[in-house]
């Protein structure tokens, strides 16, 4: 949404005193796998869900925007933002405390961000979230959700060009169901639409975007500290429901315009 706090508390206040829309282009809050595996630690399949755990990394070329720090790069910024949502849509709740180390190689492609940054985000009742992201790594996206019953991982996970994968374990046994590749991007535009037309407010909110950045900020803090920072508390938000998935049939990969994927491979 923004770097700061302050621009995202900005940017709210102006969208509400001109009366105007504002959402937070999050398009796993519309997907089919993501929505499914908030229904599901809902209904009490999993039992209380306790240890959540993320992975997502990628490689990214020297000279990628994701780079540059002056224009919000970072791997939270960028990528450990999607574990940090995740985390908090499955919990349903705001982290009251977080911990980050950062590493760094050494490349010279890392001058300006860190190479990769570890974290823990402890929640309300005792629960902990765990997430690693990474710029200089083989590509990875998923997480885990561990409840008293049962696990669920969704493996790939904040893919947004191919097909997603749960796997349940519970007593032992699991069971597979794959989430077919559909475009992710239409349906945030629906939504997003549809509530500018009936006059409704979107979700994610100005406020889902505000809350994720205040939580990288602290974690940011608490790298550069070696100590953990705690959160103040956060307004409620309605989270995303299952009822908002949309289905849009696949599309191709669009042809880029002055730009390169991070890999800088074509």
């Amino acid at each position: 949404m923004a770097v700061t706090e302050e621009d995202c508390e900005a940017m709210i206040r102006v969208a509400s005193d001109s009366k105007v829309k504002l959402m937070i282009a999050y398009r796993l809050h519309f997907e089919a796998a993501n929505l499914k595996a908030v229904q599901m630690v809902r209904s009490g399949r999993l039992g209380e869900p306790r240890i959540f755990n993320s992975v997502f990394t990628m490689q990214v070329e020297k000279g990628n925007i994701r780079l540059k720090k002056d224009l919000g790069g970072g791997t939270l910024y960028d990528i450990g933002i999607y574990c940090i949502n995740a985390a908090r849509y499955l919990f349903q709740d705001e982290p009251i405390e977080v911990s980050a180390f950062s590493a760094n190689n050494g490349e010279d492609r890392f001058r300006e961000v860190d190479e990769m940054t570890a974290a823990i985000l402890r929640f309300p009742n005792e629960r902990l979230a765990t997430f690693t992201c990474s710029f200089g790594a083989a590509d990875a996206s998923a997480y885990e959700i561990v409840g008293t019953k049962a696990r669920l991982r969704v493996d790939p996970a904040y893919e947004h060009a191919g097909d997603l994968t749960h796997q349940l374990t519970s007593d032992g046994k699991s069971r597979k169901q794959t989430f077919p590749h559909r475009d992710q991007f239409a349906p945030e535009l629906l939504h997003f639409s549809e509530c500018i037309i009936e006059d409704k407010d979107p979700e994610p909110s100005g406020l889902e975007g505000l809350a994720d950045v205040r939580i990288i900020r602290a974690l940011y803090r608490s790298a550069k500290t070696g100590q953990p920072a705690k959160l103040g508390d956060f307004e409620k938000i309605d989270r995303s429901d299952p009822e908002q998935e949309m289905r849009r049939p696949p599309v191709e990969k669009p042809d880029l315009v002055h730009a390169t994927p991070p890999s800088g491979k074509s």
